[in-house]
């Protein structure tokens, strides 16, 4: 093989017994989950926001965002659950450049895996210790999953990696939602057959075991744009692309019919300010409409503490290194006004 097998590295129970979370930890969790859950269910009627910096690049400034979106979250907690963007590992489309917290801990130094698996360990588990908040991550490699299984309360499967057969096995042996990505291509019967797999029951193989899952009711549809064949940007977030995916569930017969919409990414261009224009613009839809209300559950918001981003060594505090953010004053803005919405 054409592989240097550098070292091996723990597996997860070895990992979480290293780095444990306690019991009020545990209990603060499972709490979140439930009412979580109970948004994709219909059971509440509060909305999610999935917000948080494009990557988790650098621990102090991501629990100084946290922490302030603890605040937020205190004053709409009757009407927002806050579920922040941890996100540790970082698609590419060319398979260069910074991969994340999780390869790079460090993203001034070379890749070390173990050091990033404590790292990520650690941001989350910080999250949940310190400001009560369990938090979403990208499920990019399946079989890390476990690592951050009982720290996670959202995950999602990107727009590269939703046709993935493996994907979509784990998905559905999660207890908590997984948010299954149009592909870039915009093909909506992927996204549709994704969550057809992830709440069905496989038996397959997992970190060298047979495994058999019971399915995953709460798995669910993230619309992000796409790109056409001319490879230009196009958006699926306005009201005639709601409706065509409520029309598109109604068929299905899947459980818990429920869209998260993802602000940015082709929906805006990757013209980060437009996120703002588009959370509003989904609110707006949901109160014209009954049936795209119960649908639209939530929406996915890139944003961190200083607009936009900046290039690897530039080293602004609290500036994305990946995709450009919106900043903390516009976010906090933003959340509010989407609270009196709704």
């Amino acid at each position: 093989m054409n592989m240097h097998f550098y070292r091996k590295l723990p597996i997860p129970q070895q990992v979480k017994q290293d780095f444990p979370v306690t019991e009020r930890m545990a209990e603060v969790k499972a709490a979140r989950d439930e009412q979580i859950k109970a948004v994709f269910s219909g059971e509440s009627e509060k909305f999610i926001l999935i917000i948080g910096p494009c990557s988790a690049d650098n621990k102090d400034s991501v629990l100084d965002y946290i922490s302030r979106l603890r605040l937020v979250q205190d004053k709409v907690s009757d009407k927002i659950i806050i579920i922040p963007r941890i996100y540790t590992n970082k698609p590419r489309t060319t398979g260069d450049g910074y991969k994340g917290m999780l390869h790079q801990p460090d993203p001034d130094e070379k890749p070390d895996m173990y050091k990033g698996i404590v790292a990520i360990r650690e941001l989350h588990m910080s999250a949940l210790r310190d400001y009560d908040f369990s938090c979403a991550d990208e499920m990019l490699y399946p079989d890390n999953h476990r690592y951050l299984s009982d720290l996670l309360s959202y995950v999602a499967v990107g727009a590269r990696s939703v046709e993935n057969q493996q994907h979509r096995l784990t998905a559905s042996g999660l207890d908590i939602p997984v948010g299954m990505k149009n592909p870039t291509g915009g093909d909506l019967s992927v996204m549709m057959n994704s969550i057809t797999a992830a709440q069905h029951s496989h038996t397959f193989i997992y970190r060298g075991w047979e495994v058999k899952s019971s399915g995953n009711p709460y798995a669910h549809a993230i619309l992000r744009g796409y790109l056409d064949f001319t490879g230009k940007s196009a958006s699926n977030y306005h009201y005639e692309d709601l409706l065509k995916v409520n029309e598109l569930y109604m068929k299905s017969g899947l459980q818990n019919p429920s869209v998260i919409v993802d602000t940015n990414h082709n929906n805006s261009g990757k013209k980060y300010l437009e996120q703002i224009r588009i959370a509003k613009d989904v609110i707006h839809s949901r109160n014209h409409n009954g049936d795209i209300k119960r649908l639209v559950k939530g929406l996915m918001i890139e944003s961190y503490i200083e607009d936009g981003a900046q290039s690897m060594d530039e080293h602004t505090y609290g500036k994305s290194i990946t995709d450009p953010c919106l900043g903390w004053e516009k976010t906090e803005n933003l959340i509010f006004d989407l609270a009196e919405k709704l």
